[in-house]
């Protein structure tokens, strides 16, 4: 899909957001708000990291559901992702863990998290499990695991203060004006999620792979006829759905440097988000962080409204992501889903 045919067939959805746009920016000038003190460097930096664990499971959930099954366990798998990078990190570095701890600690979190989701595929795919019930059930799981995992090892819900990842700095580009901090002093993390991303779109949209998921979850019968096994392609998208919701966990531990188990977790429904953002992007990976972006600067307003002394109710601004979801679904809630979402399917042969 080129950028222009992404243009055309998504231009109500472009000329939607630029409206928003116009609309808030002549709601500022109205309102008097201090834009400039709103709308900085730092919480652009902010926002973006904000955004990490949201694009990260929003392109493995959209990668499932092009294949024709919905992974609605994004929430639960994030969970489990996050109290096991925490989990790991302790037990490898103990109370002083190093940045090395931490990296080790978030490729285990990934690896357990695909164990975890080939077992769900396997009730999904092989015994044809009600995608929704089970996706529930992986994410009362996620909010019982972590909290009692946590408790197991610290005593506590919540984990003393572990360790957060530390910036990479690029020499040169990191001192321009603007960009520099935020495109070229930031976490590693980020950087993998943007390459996620690009290389997500490119295998979805430039790969036979990738055609192959789109047809799983499309027309299963003419990829079957091909001679392309439907199974192990939707095996292979269910498991990365959960191993990128897993890394999200885990990069969102690696950035808050602590595990939080009270209430609905640390996580507190970035999952749900993530499966809204690729809604909103149209099932396109970029389209998907764009959206988790959005969500991401929506989340952080509270700290720049603050900062810009501008007196509004805590609980009233951490409202605004739920309420630009609620606003999302309905404005894009007749974005096309892949034909055979949900549908189990057995080969001819």
């Amino acid at each position: 899909m080129s950028v222009a045919g992404y243009v055309e067939r998504n231009r109500f959805r472009i000329g939607g957001v630029l409206a928003a746009l116009v609309l808030a920016a002549a709601l500022a000038v109205l309102l008097d708000l201090p834009v400039v003190s709103i709308v900085t460097v730092g919480f652009v930096e902010r926002s973006i990291q904000a955004a990490t664990p949201i694009a990260l499971a929003a392109i493995g959930g959209l990668y499932a559901e092009k294949s024709g099954v919905f992974n609605i366990g994004l929430e639960g798998f994030m969970i489990l992702g996050a109290a096991n990078a925490a989990a790991f990190v302790w037990l490898i570095g103990g109370e002083s863990p190093t940045q090395g701890d931490l990296w080790i600690a978030v490729v285990a979190a990934v690896l357990a998290s695909l164990v975890y989701t080939l077992l769900f595929a396997v009730l999904l795919i092989r015994y044809r499990a009600d995608q929704i019930v089970a996706g529930l059930a992986v994410w009362f799981i996620g909010l019982g695991f972590g909290p009692f995992s946590a408790v197991l090892i610290w005593g506590n819900r919540n984990s003393p203060g572990l360790v957060s990842v530390n910036d990479v700095t690029v020499p040169v580009l990191a001192e321009l004006p603007v960009l520099g901090p935020i495109l070229f002093d930031t976490s590693p993390l980020v950087m993998l999620t943007a390459v996620v991303a690009v290389v997500a779109w490119v295998v979805l949209y430039r790969t036979r792979y990738g055609y192959w998921i789109q047809a799983a979850g499309e027309n299963p019968e003419a990829l079957d006829t091909a001679g392309v096994n439907v199974a192990r392609v939707r095996y292979a998208a269910v498991i990365f759905s959960g191993a990128m919701a897993g890394l999200a966990g885990a990069v969102l531990l690696a950035h808050a440097g602590s595990f939080t188990g009270t209430g609905d977790t640390m996580v507190n429904g970035r999952g749900w988000i993530g499966i809204v953002a690729y809604l909103f992007g149209n099932y396109n990976p970029l389209g998907a962080a764009a959206a988790a972006l959005l969500f991401g600067g929506l989340d952080m307003l509270q700290i720049q409204f603050q900062t810009a002394g501008i007196e509004l109710s805590n609980r009233l601004v951490n409202l605004f992501p739920y309420v630009a979801v609620v606003v999302v679904l309905t404005v894009w809630g007749s974005t096309r889903m892949p034909s055979a979402v949900g549908e189990s399917y057995e080969s001819e042969e």
